[in-house]
């Protein structure tokens, strides 16, 4: 007796997705934004060759500099910083950790523009103070007084990117260190500090993200970084273009920034993924 032959089992018809209002609504947005986009890369292609850009264009290279060097410096001074004001955050001294929480708690929540004129104009208030201290001429330079706001702030942040990475780390490492009678100190600067590090490589890279975009404050207080050479250039040739090429170049270097982070944290954590 002929038994009969299973046909094979075709997969069920694609199901139609319906054209709701929503969907409709969004592919008209990502069809303006990419009209948009279009229309600014041919407004800067054609202006590639105007007056504006052979008259500023050296200035905005030098303002691209200036920026990357406050940003560099602010960053590499407030990871120095930082450290200790982690540790005191961690410590059982409650006089120690009070005044970190202090510090960080004051530099998170007030804006970097405050703090910024807090420290430039504010300083004048002391003139004579730090006159006899022998200081004044480092608040009367406008330069180290943003570099001195950028790095107190910044280091508020790495602070607890840095304590958070720490306490990240398995207890269980402290422990295993204890009992073959690694000393605490030894410890934290040999296991638990280079991991903690690796832990904190993406939040460090979105805090020099966020450091890059907020240096444009420096340039209220006659810095010409790239934010102060723009505008400079907007207020001789009245150029609306000076504030498109401004926001061309940040793109430009933040996006570099972010690849060679990127490039970094691939590098440093090859071992986690052959391991997984």
């Amino acid at each position: 007796m002929n038994q009969p032959i299973n046909a094979p089992q075709l997969p069920p018809p694609p199901l139609r997705r319906r054209w709701t209002g929503s969907r409709v609504t969004g592919h008209v947005l990502v069809a303006l934004w990419a009209v948009a986009g279009a229309y600014l890369l041919y407004y800067l292609a054609s202006n590639l060759l105007s007056s504006f850009v052979a008259n500023y264009w050296d200035d905005y290279l030098e303002g691209v500099v200036i920026t990357i060097q406050l940003v560099v410096m602010s960053i590499l001074l407030g990871a120095v910083l930082s450290l200790p004001i982690a540790l005191a955050r961690s410590s059982r001294n409650i006089v120690l950790s009070s005044i970190a929480y202090t510090y960080v708690y004051f530099f998170r929540g007030t804006p970097l523009l405050a703090q910024t004129f807090l420290i430039y104009y504010g300083a004048g208030s002391f003139q004579p103070l730090f006159s006899d201290l022998g200081i004044w001429w480092f608040f009367r330079d406008a330069w180290y007084c943003a570099v001195f706001a950028f790095t107190l702030n910044t280091s508020a942040y790495q602070a607890e990117i840095l304590r958070g990475s720490v306490q990240n780390v398995d207890r269980g490492q402290w422990e295993a260190a204890s009992a073959l009678g690694i000393r605490k100190g030894v410890t934290f600067w040999k296991v638990i500090l280079p991991q903690a590090l690796i832990v904190a490589l993406r939040p460090y890279g979105n805090e020099l993200i966020l450091l890059i975009k907020g240096s444009a404050i420096a340039s209220i207080i006659t810095i010409y970084d790239l934010m102060g050479e723009t505008r400079r250039a907007y207020s001789r040739s009245y150029d609306f273009q000076a504030y498109i090429w401004a926001a061309v170049l940040y793109l430009m270097v933040v996006e570099t920034l972010r690849r060679i982070w990127e490039k970094l944290e691939i590098r440093l954590t090859r071992h986690l993924k052959r391991n997984g």
